[in-house]
């Protein structure tokens, strides 16, 4: 397995000091991770200008929508892996993790496949204007080249977490952004390629990390990881069963980004690019959040694997508390430093001016936000995924969608903000009735006879 010396296990000891012991790391990853898309739009706007970073901001849900099905299957590897690890069945996480690799290697190859095909007809979907549409395409095309690197290394990321490990996925994700950050200035002003040098440069960066994180898991950490092989029946119907809804869930809620990112659209080339970037600082400020989603998922599917139902409820109280205390430091900032932030990508007025009232108008809903990241993450993690997939089509697709489009039709470009913080509050209160009296206590993903 993995080596004893970065593994934790979570059934036993101080719950709230193996929770920032396994999160930090995980915060770290996460925040490089973010940095490739952060580091494009950077130079796309600065360089480019406000077209490219409109380009960026409508092809960036289209990535993640086709991307997300593959994470969401992904989830569905740490609920499983973890409960392996809980109930220390070497041979059992052996077949599983083979099993996943097989199918979302093929999954990613074929979505890739679509998303190359299709990248034009998905952005008319969306609204892109005809002036962004050319740029938008071309980076589209380029990022879902690398698709197959993009699901690698952040497969082997989360089979280490579930084994305990979170500080090593820091080592493969340092060495991309280190490479994208020297190469897009270098293909953008030394080569003059444009649009494409974002895009190259990180799918350039991602095959690096993926090969080294493949040598690492094999050579150092002692993944057992095999020739990828066609399941068994039983094992592929237990990794359908809980890898589909994971992977639906995902989609939904990347779709629904999309859909509201169209909304943007609507109101314009500045509307949109000042959208665009305030979902590059979202997407930073929301990663402790995040983070602690995915730390009580393994926490959780550790200590149910070990049948220590007790911890359960002292890893979601502490993982509740430290997301209050950190949503509403993180929403203080935002709301004092929101023109500055959107200034980074941009220094067109009407862009910032939209960008920091939008931001302003979220600040303080991120509580509400990360109570449903951390109780999703806890029922998660028992494999209640069709229960999630459910929530979220909910969360997204009958409040965050259509509150965004009503109150932007009702107030102008200022009620997206206001739509979407209200959904915040109402989806938060559905994750915590289906916590309280759902049945995913009762859920077993694996024959115990």
């Amino acid at each position: 397995m993995t080596d004893l010396t970065a593994q934790l296990d979570f059934t036993e000891g101080s719950i709230p000091k193996k929770m920032i012991a396994f999160a930090f790391p995980i915060f770290l990853t996460n925040m490089l991770q973010t940095s490739y898309q952060l580091i494009d739009s950077l130079w796309a706007g600065n360089l480019l200008g406000a077209k490219a970073l409109a380009a960026l901001a409508i092809s960036g849900p289209v990535i993640f929508t086709v991307l997300s099905f593959i994470i969401g299957v992904n989830n569905a590897t740490l609920t499983v892996l973890s409960q392996k690890k809980g109930a220390e069945d070497g041979e059992g996480l052996k077949e599983a993790l083979n099993g996943f690799v097989f199918v979302l290697g093929f999954m990613a190859v074929i979505l890739g496949i679509l998303g190359i095909l299709f990248a034009a007809p998905l952005l008319k979907l969306l609204g892109a204007p005809t002036s962004v549409l050319p740029m938008a395409v071309i980076y589209l095309r380029l990022n879902f080249t690398g698709i197959l690197f993009l699901f690698g290394y952040n497969f082997i990321s989360t089979v280490l977490r579930a084994l305990g490990d979170s500080r090593s996925p820091i080592r493969f994700v340092f060495i991309a952004v280190i490479l994208n950050a020297v190469l897009v200035p270098i293909f953008v002003k030394g080569f003059g390629m444009g649009i494409m040098g974002p895009a190259l440069s990180t799918v350039i960066a991602q095959g690096v990390a993926f090969l080294y994180g493949l040598y690492f898991s094999i050579k150092k950490a002692r993944v057992p990881f095999a020739i990828p092989r066609l399941p068994g029946v039983e094992n592929f119907n237990m990794l359908m069963k809980l890898g589909l809804p994971s992977g639906l869930q995902m989609m939904a809620i990347s779709g629904g980004s999309a859909a509201i990112t169209s909304v943007a659209a609507h109101f314009g080339q500045e509307v949109l690019a000042g959208y665009g970037a305030s979902q590059r600082v979202n997407n930073l400020i929301m990663i402790p959040i995040q983070t602690l989603g995915v730390a009580v998922t393994s926490m959780a599917g550790q200590n149910i694997g070990s049948k220590h139902w007790g911890r359960i409820a002292g890893i979601t109280r502490y993982a509740l508390l430290f997301n209050f205390g950190l949503s509403l430091f993180i929403g203080i900032l935002v709301f004092i430093l929101a023109p500055e932030l959107i200034r980074l990508f941009t220094s067109d007025a009407e862009t910032v001016t939209f960008g920091s009232s939008y931001l302003r108008g979220v600040a303080f809903f991120y509580p509400f936000l990360g109570i449903n990241f951390v109780l999703n993450g806890v029922v998660r993690a028992a494999g209640a995924m069709f229960q999630i997939l459910v929530l979220n089509l909910i969360s997204f697709w009958i409040l965050r969608f259509p509150l965004a489009y009503l109150f932007g039709h009702w107030l102008g470009s200022e009620g997206i903000a206001i739509g979407i913080g209200f959904s915040f509050v109402v989806s938060s209160l559905c994750a915590m009735a289906y916590y309280w009296k759902g049945g995913w206590r009762h859920i077993r993903i694996f024959d115990t006879k």
